[in-house]
Parts: C-alpha cells; structure tokens; sequence
C-alpha cells in the first residue's frame, strides 16, 4: 500500500506519514502559487488523450485518468466545505473520508472529463477568492481533524498544494503507463 494511499480509517501515525509525504512533494514552493496553477495545468495534463485513454487505469486496482480529475474535483468540495467551517466556527471537527469509497460509490470511472475538469476549476476560483482575502490571523485558525488531528488554514494550504502535485505527477505517471501499453 501507498503512503498515499489516503483511506478514512489509517492510524495517527499514517495520517502524519501521508501529510509528511504530501510536504515533501510541495518541497519549498509557495503552497497559494501551487494551488493557482493547478487548475490550468490539469487541462494540460489531459490534452491529448481519447475517451478511452481517460477511462483505462495504469494497472488493475489502479485509479484511471478521469478517476483522478473526478477525485480532484471532489476533493476541492471536500476542502471548500472544511475550510469554511474552520473560517467560521471555532476548533471545528473535520470528518476524514475514504477516497477509494467515493471513487466507486460516486461512480468516478463514469464523470465526464469535460465537466470534471470544469467543476475543479469552478471550485478552485471558489477557493482561491476566499484564500485572498485571508487575514495572518485567519490563518492560525484550526479544525480537528479524526485521524491527523490539529490543522490550521496554513496548514490546510500546504497540504493541498501537495495534494495537487501528487495527483499532476499520477497523470503523468498513468500516462506514462498508458503508452507502454500501446
């Protein structure tokens, strides 16, 4: 199993395990620099594949090209609702979910890749306009996450922006994949 195999029922310590994983993916860069471009690199990322390239996995139990953008897409709701909650309430609970679940329960191997794509960017200008008009303080504000525990907007941020470049690089890699297989 991946560390980045990111299921709701993982122990503390995988929970810290992943959050480290996605920090080292986003390194040194500006998590807020990150999180703007994803939403035109996404695109780009797909160009060129047939309907058929979209929907086949790198390998069997493998997310295909369009699970991904779907899950993107989802994830930006995911995190819109919870960096809501910590903006307006204090210390609020933030509920963990099974990505895997979501994948097959929403029916992800049957989005459409257009309107994937369009949700994800809709969601993330959403996003972003409000990470614009974040004050320091705002910032510091936590919700309590049920695995990981304590995480601030700050915190939030950078996880995202990895979370971003973890699945850019899983496009890459798929397409990769994609064209060994023929």
């Amino acid at each position: 199993m991946s560390i980045f195999t990111n299921s709701a029922s993982r122990s503390r310590e995988e929970a810290a395990a992943y959050t480290a994983a996605l920090f080292d993916l986003l390194g040194a860069r500006e998590p807020v620099d990150v999180l703007r471009t994803t939403a035109a690199a996404l695109p780009r990322a797909v160009a060129g594949l047939t309907d058929a390239e979209h929907a086949r996995p790198e390998a069997s139990g493998k997310w295909s090209v369009r699970q991904v953008v779907q899950h993107l897409a989802d994830s930006d709701l995911v995190w819109a609702y919870r960096l809501r909650m910590v903006l307006a309430h204090d210390r609020p609970a933030i509920t963990g979910y099974d990505q895997d679940l979501w994948a097959t329960r929403l029916r992800y191997d049957e989005s459409n890749m257009g309107e994937a794509l369009e949700e994800f960017a809709m969601l993330r200008r959403a996003n972003l306009r409000l990470i614009d008009r974040l004050s320091p303080d705002d910032l510091t504000r936590v919700g309590v996450h049920a695995e990981r525990g304590e995480e601030s907007v700050a915190h939030m941020l950078r996880m995202y922006a990895g979370h971003d470049l973890l699945h850019l690089r899983q496009i890459e890699r798929i397409r990769r994949a994609l064209s060994s297989l023929g």
